[in-house]
């Protein structure tokens, strides 16, 4: 079992997410509740490319992703691009919120209890490292894995691609 402790930081790698056949695969459901307490499941986001994004504020590469992020959506929400920002943070959600505040977080953020932190991270398989984004296309299905940092142009190019299909 993977927990938000044993996350730790690395360089972007590219993960490939299809199989031998070449087919990807379905996304697993989830339901969370998002730090404004809104119910947040992947049927929300059918018909729209989701970057799930696995992160927290102790992570230098996960804050320096986050402008990038921010920009991006403000940007492209319009279009179909949807950002789900996942906390693997222990420190509890006021430190949560207070960060999400600071870095004027403009996409809904959930941190949700161990239990099912561990569900999704078990569920979506980000990796050890964090920041981790699983990109999930407009069929539900996973079309991406990205360990590590992800720059503006990088998630624009992805989101382009896929929201073309």
């Amino acid at each position: 079992v993977i927990t938000a402790a044993a996350l730790m930081l690395i360089g972007t790698s590219f993960v490939p997410t299809t199989s031998a056949q070449g087919s990807y695969a379905s996304a697993p459901n989830f339901k969370v509740t998002d730090l404004n307490g809104k119910s947040v499941s992947l049927a929300d986001y059918k018909g729209k490319v989701l970057f799930l994004n696995f992160w927290a504020t102790w992570c230098p590469p996960c804050r320096a992703e986050i402008p990038d992020f921010v920009e991006a959506y403000a940007e492209q929400k319009a279009n179909g691009l949807e950002i789900l920002g996942v906390s693997v943070d222990t420190k509890g959600k006021d430190a949560v919120v207070a960060f999400v505040e600071k870095y004027k977080i403009n996409y809904p953020v959930v941190l949700e209890s161990r239990q099912t932190t561990e569900k999704i991270i078990n569920d979506y398989q980000p990796g050890e490292y964090i920041p981790a984004t699983i990109i999930i296309d407009k069929s539900g299905r996973i079309r991406h894995k990205e360990v590590g940092a992800i720059d503006k142009e990088t998630l624009l190019k992805h989101f382009q691609r896929l929201n073309a299909e």
